[in-house]
């Protein structure tokens, strides 16, 4: 007999990819949204820590920061935030239609 219960850290990537999806501007849908699908399943328990800690911040000052139209202050320029801005989002659409 298997265990189907989903374990904590499924049910924390669920409850993260939802909220990365759920945004309050589009934008930032489609930037976490497909950031999510793509990487989130390889972080650490500590990159997760930094991913939630960024996605509870407002949207617009998330979007400035991603996309370099702010500087980002010192405490959240994480490694996270940087693997962020890096992905390439165009290739995670691409990858989705042929899916």
């Amino acid at each position: 007999m298997t265990d189907d219960t989903p374990s904590d850290r499924d049910i924390r990537l669920r409850r993260l990819k939802f909220r990365s999806w759920h945004r309050g501007i589009k934008e930032m849908d489609l930037i976490l949204g497909h950031f999510a699908d793509g990487v989130m399943a390889e972080l650490s328990p500590g990159d997760l820590d930094q991913y939630e800690a960024l996605i509870e911040l407002e949207d617009t000052t998330l979007y400035n920061w991603i996309t370099g139209r702010e500087p980002t202050p010192a405490e959240h320029d994480t490694p996270v935030l940087a693997r962020i801005r890096s992905f390439n989002h165009l290739e995670a659409v691409l990858w989705q239609r042929k899916s």
